[in-house]
């Protein structure tokens, strides 16, 4: 139905940036909304932020002020801004599209680490 591929992940310093891209494909019209999660070692998937199909977004408080998530609908792709990274953010990030069901990508390793 619909396919997302996350990539952008990568080795940080603390108080550096990344951005995350998490591309769909498939039945685009039938995604309601779309969202970061992420995975540390040891512990579960937590949320991270979410897009509606309009552009409003909700943040977990771990990441407020922190990450933005934003969307391009031409190029099918959302996105994860990630500034003044932390170790804790240190986890693979997961890419959820939301249809009738939870379409999860394969992960990207952002790991942030002096």
């Amino acid at each position: 139905q619909v396919h997302v591929v996350e990539s952008g992940g990568g080795l940080k310093q603390p108080g550096g940036s990344l951005r995350l891209s998490c591309e769909a494909s498939g039945s685009i019209s039938n995604v309601l909304w779309m969202a970061w999660y992420r995975q540390a070692p040891g512990r579960q998937r937590d949320f991270v932020a979410s897009i509606t199909s309009t552009g409003w977004a909700n943040y977990d408080d771990s990441v407020k002020g922190r990450f933005t998530i934003s969307k391009d609908n031409a190029k099918n792709t959302v996105y994860l801004q990630m500034n003044s990274l932390k170790p804790e953010d240190t986890a693979v990030y997961y890419c959820n599209a939301r249809t009738i069901r939870d379409n999860w990508g394969q992960g990207t390793q952002v790991t942030v680490s002096s």
